[in-house]
Parts: structure tokens; C-alpha cells; sequence
């Protein structure tokens, strides 16, 4: 398999050119149902297979799975900032330097699982109730300068759920 395949096993992330409600709903559904699939993909997994990297130089499952808590937490973050507040300049982070990190490399993914599933919860909650004003409301990545719609935010993140769930099933 091809490095790029294996970087992007779903292809990378690309904005949809138009919405619908049956595409949010869609986004929203990828996201509520997520946190199960990753659950029963991963949750028996022990030692040495939790420390396999997905791919070379990459992380290592257990990587894979914090990182989506510590990511997915931040998405729910970004969101509420973004509903509170006009045109937020969102806080970045370095996400290979959380990753490095000893709870990123050391601690048992039981707890970023249950971590995923409550947030997602609360992600899946807070989105039903959006109104078309509220999707519309906008956010700005201080990396990129590119100002994102929360209904670009949500299909971002469904694919970023889905793009690291199928990292972790491949190595598999």
C-alpha cells in the first residue's frame, strides 16, 4: 500500500460544496455513532497491538485513540466558541506534541474511549438543536486564517472520527 493510502485511507478532507439537511444529519449521525464503532474496534485490544503504529513513522494505535479524544474535545470547544462568541480566533495545538506526551503513549485507551463518548454525546446534543443561523455562525483556524462555517466544522470532524478509525482498522 502506497504512503498517501496510508496517510489517508478515506482520501483527505475536502468541503463539501453545498448542504442539505440531510447532510448534516448525515454528519451528525457519522459523529453519534462513532464512539461505538471505535469501542468495538478497539476495545479488546491489549499491549504490543496497541503500540503498533498504523503506519511507518506514524503513531501507534493507542496514539490514534487519544489523539481522536483530544482532537474531538476540542472540536466541541471550538463549537461552543463559535456559538458564543462572533467570528472566533480559535486556540491551535500541537497535536504531535500531545501525542508524545505520557498519557498520549502510556495510559490505557479505556479511559480516551469513554472520554470519546461522552463528548460526542454532548457534541451529537449540541448540533441537533443548531438552528440554520446558528450552523452558519463562523470560526477562524489561526494557522490557515481560513474562517470555517460550523457546518464545514462538523463534516471536518466526522471525517477526522472516520479518517483515524479506518487508520486503526487497517493496521489491524
Amino acid at each position: 500500500m502506497n504512503i498517501e493510502k496510508l496517510k489517508y485511507p478515506i482520501g483527505p478532507f475536502e468541503v463539501p460544496k453545498k448542504y442539505s439537511e440531510e447532510s448534516l444529519r448525515e454528519v451528525i449521525t457519522i459523529l453519534d455513532v462513532l464512539p461505538l464503532q471505535l469501542r468495538e474496534l478497539t476495545g479488546n485490544l491489549k499491549g504490543e497491538v496497541l503500540d503498533t503504529r498504523y503506519r511507518p513513522e506514524g503513531w501507534t494505535l493507542r496514539q490514534v485513540v487519544h489523539h481522536i479524544a483530544d482532537s474531538h474535545q476540542h472540536a466541541f470547544i471550538r463549537f461552543k466558541w463559535a456559538l458564543t462568541e462572533d467570528n472566533p480566533t480559535i486556540k491551535a495545538y500541537d497535536e504531535k506534541a500531545w501525542a508524545a506526551l505520557n498519557d498520549a503513549k502510556n495510559t490505557p485507551i479505556a479511559w480516551s474511549l469513554t472520554h470519546i463518548e461522552v463528548i460526542h454525546q454532548k457534541l451529537v446534543q449540541l448540533l441537533n438543536g443548531l438552528t440554520e443561523a446558528q450552523w452558519n455562525r463562523t470560526l477562524v483556524h489561526p494557522q490557515t486564517q481560513h474562517t470555517f462555517t460550523l457546518k464545514e466544522l462538523a463534516s471536518m470532524y466526522a471525517w477526522h472520527g472516520m479518517h483515524h478509525y479506518m487508520h486503526i482498522k487497517n493496521a489491524l
